[in-house]
């Protein structure tokens, strides 16, 4: 059980959906985009979500939303689409006034992460996308042997969803956690239930296989980090990796799971949070000289830090040289150093350079 409370408020979108965002934690704001399947009540005290709840709200305020459709926001909308997804993550973000961030999407809400991402450089810092997609089913099946399974799950989800008996959601929640315990299998099965109708159940599965962000990768400009585990029965294996090779400077963490959600018992999940914590930049110093350095002069500080030179420093952020050279000057007069010593001593001492051994 996460040890942070939560604070349930609700935004509007512009066609007038009500979206409920929960906070949570102290420190620096992390986002995490929508993933179907959420109800920030109930995951509150999930056997599920909650190691990972508390994890990211131990060092961050947490922002997480339940998507349209789904949760505690509207159920009966118009619009359920992509794109809407989209524009109500932007709707959250507004709402909680935050400038730039780092993004975290898991599963489908990887690839809504990704094309805002693409579209607000300038407001993520960092992004983290687990057990995600570019393409959804309909796009990675190569048979029509898959594309009619794919048809199947859909109106499985349609015909069963609601029922009192689990059967029918016990198929999906193997899926997701198929080494989950008893408890947990009750728990992720009742969490279909509630967390919207069988009939958006429907309209969510076959939006998700239309998803198609693959020429958004390569415009993704920020420091990512993918995992992905490695005999995922949800989705598989070769699409995160897949992701992973069209980002730019992207890390890759394969993780030794059967999980689509990893579950705080495996040893998956002890890596998943070393990985993050080590991606994720540290908390802002409380230096003025370092408050007035932009993100991206931010991101540029933590490289230096670590050791890189601007070929490297290029490289991870995807920026030609000569750019870096601009940055680095203007990092210079701000920090008031004359040189790369003087700038990694300083940097050092504030907290900069920690994900050294990443």
């Amino acid at each position: 059980m996460p040890n942070q409370r939560q604070q349930i408020r609700f935004c509007t979108g512009s066609d007038g959906v009500r979206i409920a965002y929960a906070t949570s934690g102290r420190g620096p704001t992390l986002v995490k985009a929508a993933n179907w399947l959420s109800h920030l009540e109930f995951d509150w005290e999930s056997p599920v979500w909650s190691s990972l709840l508390d994890e990211l709200s131990s060092a961050h305020t947490l922002v997480r939303y339940d998507e349209r459709g789904c949760g505690l926001s509207d159920w009966n909308v118009e619009d359920l689409s992509f794109e809407a997804w989209v524009k109500d993550l932007e709707t959250v973000v507004d709402a909680i006034g935050v400038d730039c961030f780092p993004l975290l999407g898991i599963s489908q809400g990887a690839s809504i992460a990704v094309e805002f991402a693409v579209r607000h450089p300038e407001r993520v810092s960092h992004l983290i996308l687990h057990g995600g997609y570019a393409r959804g089913r309909s796009k990675w099946s190569d048979t029509q042997e898959q594309r009619e399974e794919a048809e199947t799950i859909i109106r499985l989800a349609e015909l069963g969803w609601g029922r009192e008996n689990p059967a029918f959601r016990q198929f999906f929640t193997t899926q997701f956690i198929p080494d989950g315990t008893p408890e947990q299998h009750r728990w992720f099965n009742e969490l279909e239930r509630i967390s919207t109708s069988p009939t958006n159940a429907g309209r969510f599965m076959r939006i998700f296989n239309a998803i198609d962000v693959t020429r958004k990768l390569p415009e993704v400009r920020c420091p990512t980090l993918v995992l992905h585990s490695t005999r995922d029965a949800r989705v598989p294996f070769a699409e995160g990796r897949r992701m992973a090779s069209l980002i730019p400077g992207a890390r890759f963490a394969p993780l030794e799971s059967n999980n689509h959600l990893l579950l705080a018992t495996e040893p998956a999940w002890s890596r998943w949070r070393d990985e993050v914590r080590a991606f994720l930049p540290a908390e802002p110093t409380a230096d003025p000289l370092f408050a007035t350095l932009t993100p991206r002069e931010r991101e540029l500080v933590e490289l230096i830090a670590q050791g890189c030179d601007n070929a490297q420093i290029g490289a991870r952020l995807d920026l030609r040289e000569k750019t870096v050279r601009n940055h680095i000057t203007s990092i210079f007069a701000k920090l008031q150093v004359e040189n790369r010593s003087q700038a990694i001593v300083l940097a050092r001492d504030a907290g900069f350079g920690k994900r050294m051994s990443a």
